[in-house]
């Protein structure tokens, strides 16, 4: 194991590696509740929903731990499920079998270009300073996850979002999770971000804040409402507006997934010369569990951002998916004890992985304007506009125009006047009511 896992020289070990592997499913197992509530609303079965979740999330992140060797997790991504039952299903009035078609339409049309390694290549041309900037801004956005997820960030109508109320019992779990684990990281406590989840926890038990599960085990829900339905539906996909949902599903998941790819392996120190080795490998596994969910049931799949809590913990091999895929097989037959992982036991973990990743922006070329624009952008519209996505298509729309400025255009990569144009029409199609 050690040897095809390449421990020793990842500087790691197995203990290690089956923490961050643990951590990376507890940051991320609310996907295997809010995922059924999110498509059930499109009249999906909930049962058949969170078991098709459970084991496409199990999938991808076992061929991105075995295939492709990141410890990267892949799950149904949130906010693209709310697209497929709110705008497709509810708003466009598509029922939600041949939605669930078009995901597999667009779960081949990307494997198809992860083979032809476009995605790749439009990896590779992304400038450092940009790569950078995608790793902070996707720090900053687990942040503001977190801090609006424990209660200490909140709507407000009068200035956007405002500080939480503190007369909010569950907001003093996450103030106390993030004072425990901060104190345990800068004493340098190996774990100290799962012991800080473990002791959020514990309290709310204790406190009665978190409610004591009733059972322990319990039978997985049946697949068989949703198996098979986007392939039987395949040739409802025939008029121009469902082909806008299909390119709609595949510019968001492309262009979250290599976000979300870049950030972490930045996080983790595998960047080499500008590039991500084995790339390929980590696209093909997120475009199998694309392709495999949509035939289980569920919306399109991609990589997670939580997967950066595992890496925190010290997580630098495909062991750590590995653990993190068998945790969501298991994760099936233990529903009843996942919601004593709330969003406040995992709030604090979110804050402090969005500080350890927001150090990449030290290394962006602040000083020239020309860089600077399009990073700030990226970093800032990331959180701000809740998406990993649209925030990259802030400033690589910019990036072209600033280096023209600045008489820097014949350095700019033609993939990047490519992405240029390729984001207005993103934005564009995400525009279309």
């Amino acid at each position: 194991m050690s040897n095809y896992f390449k421990l020793n020289e990842l500087n790691t070990n197995i203990r290690t590696e089956i923490l961050a592997g643990f951590t990376t499913f507890i940051s991320m197992s609310y996907i295997l509740f809010v995922n059924p509530n999110v498509l059930g609303a499109a009249g999906m079965n909930q049962g058949a929903v969170f078991t098709a979740t459970a084991l496409s999330a199990a999938f991808g992140t076992l061929m991105m731990g075995l295939y492709a060797k990141y410890p990267i997790a892949t799950a149904p991504a949130l906010g693209i499920n709310a697209f497929f039952s709110y705008s497709v299903v509810i708003g466009m009035g598509v029922n939600w079998q041949t939605a669930l078609a078009a995901v597999f339409v667009a779960s081949l049309i990307f494997i198809l270009i992860t083979i032809f390694k476009l995605r790749e290549v439009i990896i590779d041309a992304i400038p450092s300073d940009l790569k950078f900037a995608i790793s902070s801004g996707i720090g900053l956005f687990i942040a503001f996850l977190g801090l609006h997820q424990g209660g200490l960030i909140v709507a407000n109508k009068s200035t956007v979002v405002g500080l939480g109320s503190f007369t909010t019992p569950t907001t003093w779990l996450t103030i106390i999770g993030l004072i425990v684990t901060s104190i345990l990281m800068v004493k340098r406590v190996p774990g100290a971000i799962f012991i800080g989840m473990a002791v959020t926890a514990i309290a709310g038990l204790i406190t009665g804040l978190i409610p004591m599960p009733h059972h322990v085990i319990s039978g997985a829900p049946s697949l068989k409402p949703t198996f098979g339905v986007g392939v039987e539906y395949f040739s409802h996909i025939n008029t121009i507006q469902l082909w806008v949902v299909v390119l709609t599903f595949l510019l968001v998941t492309f262009f979250d997934t290599a976000g979300t790819l870049v950030g972490l392996a930045q996080q983790a120190g595998f960047m080499k010369d500008n590039k991500m080795p084995r790339v390929g490998k980590a696209l093909m596994s997120d475009s199998s569990a694309m392709l495999v969910g949509s035939i289980l049931g569920t919306s399109p799949v991609g990589a997670y951002v939580e997967s950066s809590a595992g890496i925190a913990v010290g997580g630098r091999s495909g062991l750590t998916s590995v653990v993190t895929a068998i945790c969501f097989i298991l994760g099936m037959f233990f529903s009843p004890l996942l919601p004593v992982v709330t969003n406040q036991v995992t709030a604090p973990a979110l804050i402090i992985v969005g500080v350890l990743m927001a150090q990449s922006m030290k290394r962006v070329h602040w000083e020239k304007l020309e860089i600077a624009i399009p990073a700030f952008l990226i970093v800032i519209g990331m959180p701000l506009t809740y998406s990993i996505s649209d925030g990259m298509a802030l400033g690589l729309i910019m990036y072209p125009l600033t280096m023209i400025a600045a008489k820097r255009g014949k350095e700019v990569h033609p993939i990047m006047y490519a992405l240029f144009f390729i984001f207005i029409v993103f934005i564009a199609i995400l525009n279309v009511k």
